[in-house]
């Protein structure tokens, strides 16, 4: 084989192992993010906001970036999520602080105050008052190996749905009701025994008796689980979740093998 032959030979094998080399180093650099959610992608402001998500990523990754979601429960059930998340066996999950409240008490603080702030106070402090970094410290102290990003957030809910008239505060004692995060206690100190189900297990609970009333979020979004189906009377203003927030969470480890541009575009899409 001549000098010339030689040359078009290992100048062939060169680009062959370069094209190989890229292409593997692309394949690794892509991201799948496979994200169980907490709420049906048909509900308006509660899962529309993370199904937006999954479809924006690829186009400002340029295809680096994507997201797969699973409706409630398709995965993992939506109470399980926050575990799910950390412990690897998904590397994604999008729910609301507060419904770790059982698990770290301060979650609640993170998702919505009763009275508390409305929907831009609430993003000042979380972004330029240490409010993300206690939140990121409340996961971080408490074991889990998750990195938290504020995905969504909704304007006020109405009070709840009850199955008979409310008149006085002693209308509410004795009832079962559906209640959610620090509102919850609140309603408890009036002799209410709440408890927080799944917005997909909410209208069993009514239709079975389990449950005399129930809290979930804004009538249009209320009204398509079917809860003035059940429960006729509907209070309003809401005063427990002025602005209600919703979370990303991204297992640590999956976080880490990110470059810093695919995080760039998870924390601002």
């Amino acid at each position: 084989m001549n000098t010339f032959s030689k040359s078009l030979v290992s100048a062939a094998v060169l680009s062959t192992a370069l094209t190989a080399a890229t292409t593997t180093v692309q394949a690794a650099d892509r991201v799948l993010l496979k994200t169980p959610i907490a709420f049906g992608s048909h509900l308006p402001a509660l899962g529309t906001p993370i199904k937006w998500v999954s479809e924006q990523l690829p186009v400002m990754s340029d295809g680096s970036v994507k997201m797969k979601i699973y409706e409630p429960g398709k995965l993992v059930g939506a109470k399980e999520i926050l575990d799910a998340v950390s412990s690897g066996k998904v590397n994604s999950g999008y729910a609301t602080a507060g419904y770790w409240q059982g698990k770290m008490p301060a979650a609640a603080l993170f998702s919505a105050v009763p009275f508390g702030p409305e929907a831009g106070e609430y993003m000042a402090w979380l972004y330029y008052g240490n409010g993300m970094n206690l939140y990121q410290e409340m996961y971080d102290t408490n074991g889990f190996n998750v990195k938290v990003i504020p995905c969504a957030i909704i304007s006020p809910e109405t009070s709840g749905w009850f199955k008979k008239e409310i008149n006085t505060p002693e209308d509410l004692k004795g009832l079962n009701m559906r209640f959610f995060g620090l509102g919850a206690s609140v309603m408890e100190k009036l002799g209410v025994s709440t408890s927080q189900l799944p917005g997909g297990e909410i209208f069993g609970a009514l239709e079975k008796g389990a449950i005399d009333a129930t809290e979930f979020s804004q009538p249009a979004i209320d009204k398509l689980l079917g809860l003035h189906k059940i429960a006729k009377y509907n209070y309003f203003p809401g005063w427990h979740q002025q602005a209600t927030v919703f979370e990303l969470l991204v297992n640590k480890d999956a976080w880490g093998k990110m470059s810093k541009g695919q995080q760039a575009i998870v924390e601002n899409t």
